[in-house]
C-alpha cells in the first residue's frame, strides 16, 4: 500500500513543486490534488450539497488548475504517483480531457491515477452549460469518449450528449490500456453501475460513511460483471494515525491518502515529517 497526501494547491499554500519534492524525499508513495474551475459568488449550493453545511473554505475558489499542478509535480519527481482526487470530469471538454490525461501520463512515465467524480455545485456546473440532472450521464459519455481516444488509433464516439467523428489523438497514455479510472463517490445503485461499467476502481472519502463496510458489495459487483481482475481501491481523508493507516492496509487498499490543509511550507513540512514517521 502507498501512503500519500492530498491538498488543495492554491496561491496561498506551499507550491506543488515544493510539496512534490518534499513528499518524494520523505518516502510518500503518492500525491493527489482536487479541483474546482471556480466558485460562483452566489453560493447557492451548500458545501458538498449537504443542507446545513459549514461555510465553504476559500481553497475551493483559489485552487490551481489540477493538470498544471500535477504536471509541475511530475517534472520534479521520479517515482511519486500522482492523482486527481477528484477531477470533475462532467465539467470538462472530453477531447481536451483525454489529451490532458494522456499527456500527463506520458510525461510522467505512467504515474498518473485518474480519480473522477460527478460534482456537487449546481451553479458551477451551470456556468459550464451542464445541467445538474445530466451530470452522471455526461460524465459517462465523456469518460467513454476518453477511453476510445486513449486506446484506438482512429477513434469515434456517439452517446446521449456527445458525438465525435472519426479522429486521431496522440500521445497515448504510458499505462495500457490507460491510467486507472477511480470513482470518487459514495456508491449508491446508480453510482455502482457506473463504476462497474467504465471505471477500474474506487477512491472514496474515508470520512463521513462506512468505506470498509461498502467494500464487499463493490468487489462483488465487479466480480459479477467479470471485471474483478481490474478492481483497485484506496481512500482519501484517512486520518494520519498509525491505527487508521494499518486498518486500510489490512483491508487491501492500494492507497491511503492523508489530507493536508492548504497552508504555507512552514506549516506543511513539519506535518509531513510527522506523517513520514508512520511510513
Amino acid at each position: 500500500m502507498k501512503t500519500g497526501v492530498m491538498m488543495f494547491p492554491t496561491d496561498k499554500a506551499i507550491q506543488p513543486i515544493e510539496l512534490a519534492r518534499a513528499c518524494e524525499e520523505r518516502g510518500f508513495g503518492c500525491l493527489w490534488f482536487p479541483e474546482h474551475s471556480h466558485i460562483p459568488a452566489s453560493r447557492q449550493t451548500p458545501w458538498g450539497g449537504r443542507a446545513g453545511a459549514p461555510p465553504l473554505p476559500e481553497e475551493y475558489w483559489r485552487s490551481i488548475d489540477l493538470f498544471v499542478a500535477l504536471a509541475a509535480a511530475a517534472a520534479v519527481t521520479t517515482n511519486l504517483e500522482l492523482g486527481s482526487g477528484i477531477c470533475l470530469a462532467a465539467q470538462r471538454d472530453p477531447l481536451w480531457l483525454a489529451k490532458e490525461v494522456a499527456s500527463l501520463d506520458h510525461l510522467s512515465n505512467g504515474r498518473f491515477k485518474f480519480g473522477v467524480g460527478y460534482g456537487w455545485n449546481k451553479e458551477e456546473m451551470a456556468n459550464h452549460k451542464l445541467a445538474y440532472r445530466d451530470r452522471r450521464s455526461v460524465m459517462r459519455d465523456n469518460l467513454l469518449a476518453c477511453k476510445a481516444a486513449w486506446t484506438d488509433d482512429e477513434f469515434s464516439y456517439k452517446g446521449d450528449h456527445l458525438e465525435i467523428e472519426p479522429s486521431w489523438s496522440w500521445p497515448k497514455p504510458a499505462q495500457k490500456p490507460h491510467p486507472p479510472i477511480l470513482m470518487g463517490a459514495n456508491p449508491g445503485s446508480r453510482t455502482l453501475a457506473d463504476m462497474v461499467e467504465y471505471c477500474d476502481g474506487w477512491l472514496p472519502n474515508a470520512q463521513g460513511y462506512d468505506t470498509l463496510g461498502k467494500l464487499p458489495e463493490i468487489k462483488a459487483a465487479f466480480d459479477a460483471a467479470g471485471r474483478g481482475d481490474v478492481f483497485r481501491w484506496g481512500a482519501f481523508g484517512v486520518r494520519g494515525r498509525k491505527e487508521d493507516i494499518e486498518r486500510m492496509e489490512e483491508a487491501g487498499a492500494e492507497w491511503a491518502v492523508i489530507g493536508l490543509p492548504p497552508a504555507p511550507a512552514d506549516d506543511i513540512l513539519p506535518r509531513l515529517d510527522r506523517y513520514a514517521e508512520l511510513l
